[in-house]
C-alpha cells in the first residue's frame, strides 16, 4: 500500500496555497486553499483506490497492477522502472518509489506517460490514475460531503432544490425486490404476485409458468413488457438491477454509479481505449441516459430497408410505432431555459453561421436538470420505469429485481421445423446471497431485452452458434472537446452540471451533405471529469478541476463503420474504421471552432499531452494550425506517443437482424434463427449504428417486433381453443 500511496501522491499531491501565481482567476478562499493543500495519498483514498482496481478491473489488469506497485516498493524494482530518476546522492543511493522526493516522482509518471516502450506500464498505471482521481472527486462522507466540492464549484442536487415529488414507487405492486428477500420468504412473495410456482428441492429450484418472460427491463424489455401483458399475456421480467424510483435516487455521484450503471460506470474496452457506460437498473438505460430523443433518420430507414432488405424499416408500421413511443414517454420539442453547455453551443454555432437544432427530451419543457445520469430525483423524465413498465405491471406483468438470467433453457425441435432447436424459458439466479434456490421460468416466448452487451453473452452461454452472436457491436465512439468560460463572462448563465443535459445539437456534414458526427454536450460529474481529464501534472490537474463548474465540454458522436465484438462478460474489443478516425477529427475540429466562438478564453481536448490553446493570445492562422493538429489518436496501449480516451453510451447490433442466418442472428421478426421461441427485443438487432441517440430507434424496433409477438400468441391461443371445439 505504501507505493500505492506514493503514487496517489504523485498524481494529486499538496501544494502551497500560493502556487496559482500567473493564473488569471486566483481564488483566495479557505476552501481554495484547503484544496490545494490536500493529497489524494491521505487516508482511505488509497484503500478505495486498490477496492475499486479489484472490483472493477480485468484479471491481468489487477494483476499487472500488482505486479508494478510491489516492483516499485523495492529499490531494484524502482530502478528498473524509473532509471537513473530513483538515484540518491547518500547511502544506499537507490530509492524505492516512496523514498523518492514527491517531484521526481511525478516526473517518472510524466516519463511513463509518454514514451511508447513502456506501453504496458502506461496502460496500467493510466487506469490507477482514473481510479485514484475518480475516487477522490467522487468519494462522500458520511456527512454528504466531498471537501473538494466547495473549492471547484460543485454543488450537489440537493433535497431542498427539488419540486415536491410524489413519495411512491409506482412499479411496487408488481415487483419483487430479492435483496429484500431469503429462502424462506421468496416463495411467498411469488404466489403473492399471482404467479404459480412449485417447488423442486432436487433440483434446489422454483419452477413458474408463464406466457412470456422477458429479460431486461430497458427501451427494449419495458416496452415489450407493456405490449405482451396489455395483450393478456402474463409476463415476468426479470432485472439483473435494482429498482429505483425517484424518492430513491442518491444525488451523489459514486453511489449512483455503483448502483445504475454495469461495472460501476468503469466498464472497458480490453485495450482500455474506449470507456462503455450502461444503464443497470429497472428501466435500463432509459433511466440513466440523457432524454434525447431524436427519430430514426430517414436515409438510414431507407438503407435498413433496400440495402439489408428488412422491410419492417421501409413501412408505415414502423413510422406509426415513432410516433406511438414518442406519445408515451412524453416527448416534448422546446426547453424554455438552457444549461450553460448548451448556451454555449447554440451561441458558437449562431456566431459562425452554423445550425443547431432544437433536441426533442421526454420531459417537460422546463425540465432543467442536470444529473438525470444518476437517475432523475424530479420524477420528469419518462424512462420505461416511469411509463411502458407501469402500463406492465397494470396489467399483471411481475418484475424480479437483482435476478440474473443464466441460460436459456433449448432442447431440440420437432423434426421437420424451420428450427433445430426450441426455447422453453429460463433459467436465472438471485444475487442475494440469503436465496440460495434458482427460478426455472418456463414460458411460450423468451425475450431477450439485456442490452447489446449482456444478450450475447446469454445467448452464446446457452449453446447457440450463429456466427453473428456477439459480433457487429457499435458503439457510437465519442471524443470530447472543453472550452473555459471565466465567470466573469456574464453573458453565459449557470454551471457546467446544471441545466438540460441535451438540448442542442449541431450536425457536422461533408461537402456532399452526408453527414459526419453530431456535436452535443454531456453530463459530467466531478469524479469522471477528473478521470477523463488528461494528466500532464498535478499542479495543472488542480488548476484544471478549480476551473470545473465553468468549463464547458462537447461530445462528437460519429455513426461508426468499424465494429467489435462481445466475447465473454465484460470482454469488448473493438476496431476502429479509418473513415471514422476521419470523421471523430473533423467533429471535434468544429467543436473546437464552437467553442472558441462562443466566448471560451481556452480550448482543448482529452489528448494525452494536454493539448491546448489560449484563445486570446491566436489569429486565425495560428488557430486553423491548432485545429491542423487535432486528431484522434490511439489508447496507452497503441504505439502512438499520445493517446486518448474515447466513450460510449450506445452500443448496438450485436444480435442483429438479417434475412438469413448467415446476414443475422435474428430474423426479420426478431427470432433466434436457431431456436424456435426465442426473440431479441433491443438495441442487439438494430442492423447497423444509428448515427444518433438511439432510444426512439430501439423502443420503436421493439414495439413493432412485440406487436408481432403479441399477434403470434394470440393466433395460437385462438388456434388452441378452435381445436377445443366440439
Amino acid at each position: 500500500m505504501q507505493a500505492l500511496s506514493s503514487f496517489c501522491a504523485a498524481v494529486f499531491p499538496s501544494f502551497p496555497s500560493d502556487s496559482l501565481e500567473g493564473e488569471e482567476e486566483k481564488p483566495n478562499d479557505k476552501a481554495v486553499q484547503s484544496f490545494l493543500n490536500a493529497s489524494a495519498s491521505q487516508p482511505p483514498i488509497p484503500d478505495e483506490v486498490a477496492e475499486t482496481l479489484v472490483k472493477r478491473g480485468f484479471t491481468e489488469l489487477v494483476i499487472m497492477a500488482r505486479i508494478l506497485l510491489w516492483m516499485l516498493s523495492s529499490r531494484l524494482g524502482t530502478l528498473l522502472l524509473s532509471g537513473s530518476l530513483c538515484l540518491g546522492e547518500k547511502w544506499p543511493y537507490i530509492n524505492n518509489f516512496s523514498g523518492m522526493s514527491l517531484e521526481k516522482r511525478e516526473k517518472v509518471l510524466q516519463w511513463w506517460n509518454k514514451h511508447t516502450f513502456l506501453t504496458p506500464i502506461r496502460a496500467v498505471l493510466g487506469i490507477i490514475r482514473i481510479c485514484c482521481l475518480y475516487v477522490f472527486f467522487s468519494r462522500v462522507s458520511e456527512d454528504g460531503n466531498n471537501p473538494a466540492w466547495e473549492a471547484i464549484g460543485y454543488r450537489v442536487d440537493c433535497d431542498e432544490k427539488l419540486p415536491q415529488v410524489p413519495n411512491e414507487r409506482p412499479l411496487q405492486k408488481g415487483t419483487i425486490e430479492t435483496m429484500h428477500e431469503k429462502d424462506s420468504t421468496l416463495l411467498h412473495s411469488l404466489t403473492q404476485k399471482g404467479l404459480v410456482v412449485t417447488e423442486d428441492p432436487e433440483q434446489n429450484f422454483y419452477k413458474i409458468k408463464c406466457d412470456a418472460v422477458i429479460v431486461g427491463s430497458g427501451c427494449g424489455g419495458g416496452v415489450a413488457a407493456a405490449v405482451l401483458a396489455t395483450s393478456g399475456q402474463k409476463v415476468i421480467v426479470l432485472e439483473k438491477g435494482g429498482y429505483f424510483a425517484p424518492v430513491d435516487y442518491s444525488p451523489f455521484e459514486g453511489p449512483s454509479m455503483n448502483q445504475l450503471y454495469e461495472a460501476g460506470g468503469m466498464l472497458s474496452s480490453v485495450d482500455g481505449k474506449t470507456l462503455i457506460l450502461a444503464g443497470s437498473t429497472v428501466g435500463g438505460g432509459s433511466a440513466v441516459n440523457w432524454s434525447a430523443c431524436i427519430k430514426t433518420p430517414k436515409y438510414l430507414l431507407q438503407e435498413w430497408a433496400e440495402d439489408y432488405k428488412i422491410s419492417l424499416f421501409g413501412c408505415p408500421e414502423y413510422v406509426s410505432a415513432m410516433d406511438i413511443v414518442c406519445k408515451r414517454i412524453g416527448v416534448t420539442e422546446n426547453c424554455t431555459e438552457e444549461g450553460f453547455q448548451n448556451q454555449v453551443l447554440r451561441k458558437g454555432c449562431e456566431n459562425l453561421g452554423l445550425e443547431v437544432e432544437r433536441v426533442p427530451r421526454n420531459s417537460s419543457e422546463s425540465h432543467h436538470c442536470g444529473s438525470c445520469g444518476f437517475g432523475c430525483r424530479r420524477g420528469d423524465k419518462k424512462g420505461t420505469d416511469r411509463t411502458w413498465l407501469v402500463d406492465a405491471v397494470d396489467h399483471g406483468a411481475v418484475i424480479i429485481t437483482g435476478c440474473k438470467a443464466e441460460r436459456l433453457m433449448l432442447e431440440k425441435n420437432k423434426k421437420g421445423s424451420a428450427r433445430k432447436k426450441k426455447c422453453l424459458g429460463v433459467v436465472a439466479k438471485v444475487l442475494n446471497n440469503n436465496v440460495t434456490k434458482k427460478l426455472q421460468i418456463e414460458a411460450k416466448v423468451t425475450i431477450s431485452a439485456c442490452g447489446a452487451l449482456l444478450t450475447p453473452l446469454l445467448m452464446k452461454s446457452s449453446g447457440l452458434k450463429n456466427k453473428n452472436i456477439g459480433r457487429n457491436l457499435h458503439l457510437h465512439p465519442v471524443l470530447m472537446t472543453w472550452g473555459y468560460f471565466p465567470s466573469s463572462n456574464s453573458e453565459l448563465k449557470g454551471t457546467a452540471y446544471e441545466g438540460g443535459i441535451i438540448t442542442s445539437v449541431h450536425k457536422v456534414v461533408s461537402k456532399d451533405s452526408n453527414m459526419r458526427a453530431i456535436i452535443e454536450t454531456p453530463a459530467l460529474g466531478p469524479g469522471q471529469y477528473a478521470a477523463l481529464c488528461p494528466w500532464t501534472s498535478g499542479l495543472d490537474m488542480k488548476t484544471r478541476m478549480l476551473k470545473f463548474a465553468r468549463t464547458a465540454h462537447t461530445i462528437t458522436i460519429i455513426r461508426d463503420r468499424g465494429s467489435g465484438e462481445v466475447s465473454s462478460e465484460g470482454r469488448i474489443t473493438y476496431n476502429f474504421d479509418a473513415v471514422d478516425k476521419e470523421n471523430l477529427e473533423a467533429g471535434m475540429r468544429q467543436a473546437l471552432r464552437i467553442l472558441a466562438a462562443a466566448g471560451a478564453v481556452e480550448v482543448g481536448t482529452h489528448r494525452s499531452d494536454g493539448q491546448r490553446i489560449k484563445c486570446k493570445e491566436m489569429d486565425r492562422k495560428q488557430f486553423e494550425e491548432f485545429l491542423d493538429n487535432v486528431s484522434a489518436v490511439g489508447s496507452t496501449l497503441s504505439q502512438d506517443k499520445k493517446c486518448m480516451l474515447y466513450t460510449s453510451a450506445h452500443q448496438m447490433g450485436s444480435c442483429r437482424m438479417g434475412i438469413n442466418e448467415k446476414e443475422g442472428a435474428v430474423d426479420v421478426n426478431g427470432e433466434s434463427w436457431e431456436a424456435e421461441g426465442l426473440f431479441v427485443c433491443d438495441a442487439s438487432v438494430l442492423p447497423s449504428a444509428v448515427g444518433v441517440n438511439p432510444m426512439i430507434t430501439v423502443q420503436s424496433t421493439a414495439y413493432c417486433l412485440s406487436k408481432r409477438i403479441a399477434d403470434s400468441l394470440r393466433g395460437k391461443q385462438l388456434h388452441s381453443l378452435r381445436g377445443k371445439q366440439p
